[in-house]
């Protein structure tokens, strides 16, 4: 077994004594890496390995198909960065009907005993399992002690004593509140896409634009130009960027919400076809309307320079 493993499936997991941090884990944000901090300190004391097990696709897909609410981390960014959060290993659990059929009972024995063999299991204080989420805490601890695992419930607050949920975060983020919604989550939000072929407006006037076709399902922020950073593969380069979303009002022919960034200082090669993720920090300022073209130059070159100054380079 590799240091840091990833197993795609329940079938993938070979036998061996887990700390299991356990939960969807959508984000990843600060209560989330409390949970998976718990597991790896009970890894350390019981010997085991530290894994992180996360529900994918998301419970909440595929027990309310029509009304998913928006992602905050695709599944290959949630597994990145719960390796970074510690985890030995991380577990993707197949959400599926049958998953969901599961008693309690059963999953207990058949996922967390048999499949990923847990002396301990790390969990959010609101967890619950199990057909129609009969299961809870409670249920867990009690189960626990019959089975021979320990169980740790996490309380899942910020640093301001509130409770962090991925819905709180998701509707900061959809207000523009990017910087609050990073202090939830521990890293700056984030969307994901590949870079696609635009309008070339930007290049025309001097600040070419990187147009990010988005992975669909994503939490995205509410219109208006950002400073942020642009991270490319390979080896996840960073570049400062400003960032704009919106529907390019001034020139009022677009109807479709698109997404673009300017990468400063960028001179490397074309980026079309390449994925490219966009971490927003702050925002600059809404979407307008100018009297000119030279009006809208000088506006966006005052946005890349606050830019720059609030990301530091």
């Amino acid at each position: 077994m590799t240091e840091r493993t990833i197993f795609q499936g329940l079938g993938d997991i070979p036998p061996g004594r887990r700390s299991v941090a356990l939960g969807t884990f959508d984000g990843v944000h600060l209560g989330h890496r409390a949970v998976v901090r718990a597991a790896i300190a009970a890894a350390a004391r019981l010997d085991a390995r530290a894994c992180a097990a996360s529900f994918h696709p998301r419970p909440v897909t595929v027990l309310r198909p029509g009304t998913p609410p928006n992602t905050l981390a695709g599944v290959s960014l949630r597994t990145r960065l719960l390796l970074d959060a510690g985890a030995d290993e991380v577990a993707l659990l197949r959400f599926d009907r049958n998953l969901a059929a599961l008693s309690a009972e059963r999953f207990v024995d058949e996922v967390i005993v048999e499949r990923l063999g847990a002396v301990a299991i790390a969990v959010g204080r609101d967890f619950r399992f199990g057909s129609d989420r009969a299961g809870d805490v409670a249920l867990l601890e009690r189960l626990g002690a019959q089975r021979g695992f320990e169980v740790e419930a996490v309380e899942l607050l910020g640093a301001d004593g509130e409770r962090i949920s991925s819905s709180r975060i998701r509707g900061l983020i959809a207000e523009g509140r990017v910087a609050e919604a990073a202090e939830l989550l521990g890293r700056p939000p984030s969307v994901e896409g590949t870079v696609q072929h635009g309008d070339k407006r930007g290049r025309e006037i001097g600040y070419p634009t990187a147009n990010l076709g988005v992975v669909p399902g994503q939490q995205l922020p509410a219109e208006g130009v950002y400073a942020g950073w642009a991270v490319l593969p390979p080896g996840e380069t960073r570049h400062p960027a400003a960032i704009s979303v919106g529907r390019n009002p001034h020139f009022g022919d677009v109807d479709d919400l698109r997404i673009e960034a300017h990468l400063l200082d960028y001179a490397g090669d074309e980026l079309y076809g390449t994925p490219l993720r966009l971490e927003l920090v702050s925002m600059l300022r809404v979407q307008e309307t100018y009297t000119g073209l030279d009006a809208l130059i000088a506006q966006i070159a005052a946005d890349v320079a606050e830019t720059r100054r609030r990301l530091a380079v």
